[in-house]
């Protein structure tokens, strides 16, 4: 028995009757009436099997976060809509967006392809043709088009596409208008289910508030979630990639992206393309507090350090290393810091001993930090021998090996990142660039239990940096002085 007989057996097992169409997916279907000219894609094999399994019954809330321009709207608010009415033309769908017109645009879609394929096995009921609301010759089911915020009257849904209900950045940034979302959400939508009905929630994310935002926080266990990031970033990527694999290669390249990322600057990307939004502020730095400035214009650097939080486990399930790079200003910045980079990596020790010696390297710096609270003489060997590596291939010829600098704190995670908040509120450190994921690290940290790789490396960094690191007379010389000697 295919994969397709099975889907339709069970069908037949919970409904007591044959699905009108045989196509076990919406992405089958579009195949067969395309001729194979539809689009298709792993990602959207993910979509396809978790129709699949809503047509069973097997799952009744499904969430698809995705990049725009990935095929998401169409292959679920146009396919899989028109294949779940095809298959059930007795029930009702109802699709909402931020924008009526765009609900209406693929409802117009949709009851096009009705009319112009018979072999769907769907007519149209005389005088129920419109693109935001069409009704089924000879039997109960139909369609209805809204936009999110406006009414469902006695629309009665037993499947709820809700589908980018986010309109742009300054509609997610409105706490008025993510209340607004909401309440749309829990006082109309959610209240003209039929029972049994399914919900599919399709959206890039905007915002760590936004629908989807919400959702997961207040009902993660209640939704199977398919939150396909454009460039992998972890060991359980639902499509197996490797990191920094893009989503779509054959449609956007890895240089698609990057080019993409400059363009529309750090946030944007992590919260559009990676689901990973950041709030504007966080709970012990604040989005206000980040100032950017050229090399050229900060003047001659000082001190420079690679300050590194290295993983606690190996393997891919590890955390990632943070490795950042900041220095010491001279002249009018003499009190200040400028963060140059954030060289992070995931890799065994090997790996992220030479990432930090390479970063090392790259910024000419004269310490490399790490904390003795985690594993400090174990650090000190795999950077030693990393260093050895590079000089054995040439590359560190000449150069001498920074200091290695062990540091110690008594103090907790937030008690030694509060000082270094109010270095940012008093201007007194500065970005080279927008270094997107440490921000995001630094804005999206509550200030309890652990801190993020990236964020616990730049306060090292920093506080050794403004407050305990000294350069003495000797060339290539630093001296440590320890975070417990205050």
């Amino acid at each position: 028995m295919t994969s397709g007989d099975l889907l339709a057996a069970r069908w037949r097992a919970r409904s007591g009757g044959a699905p009108t169409i045989a196509d076990p997916t919406p992405g089958a279907l579009a195949k067969r009436l395309t001729q194979g000219r539809e689009m298709q894609a792993p990602h959207l094999d993910l979509i396809d099997a978790a129709f699949a399994q809503i047509d069973t019954g097997d799952i009744d809330r499904l969430m698809v976060l995705m990049p725009p321009r990935r095929g998401k709207s169409r292959r679920v608010s146009r396919w899989g809509m028109l294949w779940w009415m095809a298959r059930h033309p007795d029930r009702r769908g109802v699709l909402a967006s931020y924008g009526s017109s765009l609900a209406e645009e693929h409802g117009r879609w949709i009851r096009d392809t009705i009319q112009g394929t018979p072999e769907l096995g769907l007519r149209l009921r005389g005088g129920s043709r419109a693109a935001d609301h069409f009704d089924f010759a000879g039997r109960d089911g139909g369609f209805v088009a809204v936009g999110v915020g406006g009414g469902l009257t006695g629309k009665g849904a037993d499947l709820l596409v809700v589908d980018d209900p986010v309109r742009d950045r300054e509609e997610a940034d409105s706490e008025t208008m993510r209340r607004k979302t909401w309440e749309w959400w829990t006082d109309v939508a959610t209240t003209r289910l039929h029972p049994g009905a399914s919900v599919i929630l399709v959206m890039t994310r905007w915002h760590e508030d936004d629908l989807g935002g919400r959702l997961l926080a207040q009902e993660r266990d209640q939704w199977h979630v398919l939150s396909l990031p454009e460039l992998a970033e972890s060991a359980d990527d639902l499509l197996g990639r490797e990191l920094g694999q893009p989503l779509w290669p054959a449609r956007y390249s890895l240089e698609d992206d990057l080019r993409t990322r400059t363009a529309i600057g750090g946030r944007a990307w992590n919260a559009l393309y990676q689901q990973r939004p950041a709030p504007p502020d966080g709970a012990v730095f604040r989005r206000g507090w980040l100032r950017y400035i050229q090399p050229r214009d900060f003047g001659p650097l000082g001190l420079v350090a690679v300050s590194v939080d290295p993983a606690v486990s190996d393997g891919a399930a590890a955390d990632d290393t943070g490795i950042v790079v900041s220095a010491r200003g001279t002249g009018p910045h003499e009190q200040d810091v400028l963060v140059l980079a954030d060289a992070t990596t995931h890799g065994t020790p090997a790996q992220w001993g030479r990432a930090a010696c390479m970063a090392a390297l790259r910024w000419e710096a004269q310490a490399l930090v790490v904390e003795d609270n985690q594993g400090g003489q174990m650090c000190s060997f795999v950077l030693r021998t990393a260093w050895a590596a590079l000089e054995a291939e040439g590359r560190a010829a000449g150069c001498a090996m920074p200091a290695i600098v062990r540091i110690r704190s008594r103090d907790g995670k937030r008690a030694r990142a509060e000082p270094v908040a109010a270095l940012y509120e008093a201007g007194r450190i500065w970005h080279a660039a927008e270094h997107a994921d440490l921000e995001g690290q630094m804005l999206g940290w509550a200030g309890g239990g652990s801190s993020p790789d990236r964020l616990d490396a730049m306060v090292a960094g920093v506080s050794w940096l403004l407050r305990l690191g000294r350069q003495s007379g000797q060339a290539g010389k630093v001296v440590d002085l320890r975070l417990a000697a205050r």
